[in-house]
């Protein structure tokens, strides 16, 4: 699935996105309202993983999106 999919079902998306990273909060994904650079940031401030892994985690899990 391409981000802009997700981006017009942001709704949508955040239930999921918690789901795969619950240490986002309702404030986090509100505030990143859709910008896949600015959940990226947020992933690796909350996680502490390294850039290039959270990119790849996020192509994964988009993958995996079937809506």
């Amino acid at each position: 699935m391409d981000w802009n999919r997700i981006e017009g079902n942001w709704k949508q998306a955040k239930g999921k996105l918690k789901e795969q990273w619950g240490k986002l909060t309702d404030d986090d994904l509100d505030q990143i309202a859709g910008k896949r650079d600015q959940l990226e940031g947020k992933i690796q401030e909350r996680y502490g993983i390294e850039k290039d892994r959270i990119k790849s985690d996020v192509d994964d899990w988009c993958g995996r999106q079937t809506w």
